[in-house]
């Protein structure tokens, strides 16, 4: 498969980006700053650069065309402020969906995050409340789309190695950690399965081998 990553540089993003071009699958990494393509190209992948907050759906519909899957693994980050949080998490994600469905890419993966969906708790943080506002708004956009579309949910995310063993559930979990390269591959194995196309799933660590985890969604 040929697959587009939205925010190539993030930590998920490489992770994914290498196990995929270790599986004999061509990888494209939408990055911001061209002085990150030596990372990109280290994980075996080729990388373009395209800013989400400045681009226009013509210019990123070119760059999905003939691919087979995109994947939106792009965020604001840790230090943003609540307004880049919807001209990334929200418009970003909104942007690459248009895109591919102008040029009939038709699978989409989307990371999101636990607790989209639901409002945010009395005295949250403002730019967490703003974090959480603009991933449910991506979720709801792309759901309204004619796409084959899945969102994943990953709880606390670490930077430890992958146990490759998880809790994954088109249900609400209750909160938990999971290591950034346990979504990696938990994405890794959605882009080549056919059974979660329109689920919204939940993934935090535990106890399932990652490949029976998702080979047991409903189809």
């Amino acid at each position: 498969m040929r697959i587009v990553i939205a925010g190539g540089h993030g930590k998920i993003a490489l992770l994914l980006a290498e196990l995929l071009t270790g599986r004999g699958h061509s990888v494209i990494a939408l990055i911001r700053n061209s002085a990150h393509a030596p990372e990109v190209y280290a994980t075996g992948a080729e990388s373009v650069v395209l800013d989400l907050e400045q681009a226009v759906v013509t210019d990123l519909a070119a760059t999905v065309q003939g691919a087979d899957a995109v994947v939106f693994a792009a965020g604001a980050g840790p230090g943003s402020g609540a307004a880049r949080k919807y001209t990334v998490d929200r418009d970003g994600s909104v942007l690459l969906a248009e895109a591919a469905e102008r040029v009939g890419t038709r699978r989409f993966l989307q990371i999101s995050a636990m607790g989209a969906g639901l409002a945010p708790a009395p005295g949250t943080d403002e730019v967490w409340a703003a974090y959480i506002d603009a991933k449910t708004q991506a979720e709801d956009d792309l759901r309204s789309r004619d796409l084959d579309w899945t969102i994943l949910r990953p709880g606390r995310l670490l930077d430890s190695p992958g146990t490759g063993a998880v809790t994954l559930a088109p249900t609400r979990l209750d909160r938990g950690d999971i290591p950034r390269a346990d979504v990696a591959a938990v994405l890794a194995e959605l882009l080549e399965a056919s059974n979660s196309s329109g689920l919204t799933l939940d993934l935090i660590g535990g106890s399932t081998p990652i490949e029976a985890a998702v080979a047991a969604l409903a189809p």
